[in-house]
């Protein structure tokens, strides 16, 4: 139990060391990807995605690449076409994985990272999240 609060806790804190101009609503980040001002990459697990679905037009890049956090890097980095200074949008479920996400890109060159920090599915700090928010979706059940 001592573990789980452990763990439960660090994951919030890590969650809230984003700074405050990195962070974007899911509504924000839809218009602005529906304008073509940001690509939004969803870095949860496939499983994940096919629970859910993922945000319409977004881009699945896992952050559990199981060859490590330079697969991940690279697959991102092919996933904005080489473009490390492309506006992008990282969501997970609750703003955990993507604020981790935006401080390893951020450390591998990337210039311009925002974490939609209420995720899919939603945290009482920063939101109800994609899915209650009603915001488009698209299955995906071969992911």
């Amino acid at each position: 139990m001592i573990v789980r609060l452990t763990t439960f806790v660090f994951f919030l804190l890590a969650a809230t060391l984003a700074r405050a101009d990195d962070i974007v609503s899911a509504p924000a980040a839809a218009v602005s990807a529906t304008k073509g001002g940001v690509t939004i990459v969803d870095v949860r697990s496939p499983r994940e995605w096919r629970r859910t679905g993922v945000a319409t037009g977004a881009r699945m890049v896992t952050i559990h690449n199981p060859k490590g956090i330079k697969a991940f890097v690279a697959a991102m980095t092919s996933a904005v076409g080489g473009d490390k200074s492309r506006p992008v949008a990282l969501i997970c479920a609750a703003g955990v994985r993507s604020a981790r996400a935006v401080r390893i890109l951020t450390a591998a060159g990337f210039t311009k990272l925002q974490n939609i920090s209420e995720g899919m599915l939603g945290r009482p700090d920063a939101g109800p999240g994609w899915l209650k928010r009603g915001l488009p979706v698209t299955p995906c059940p071969e992911c």
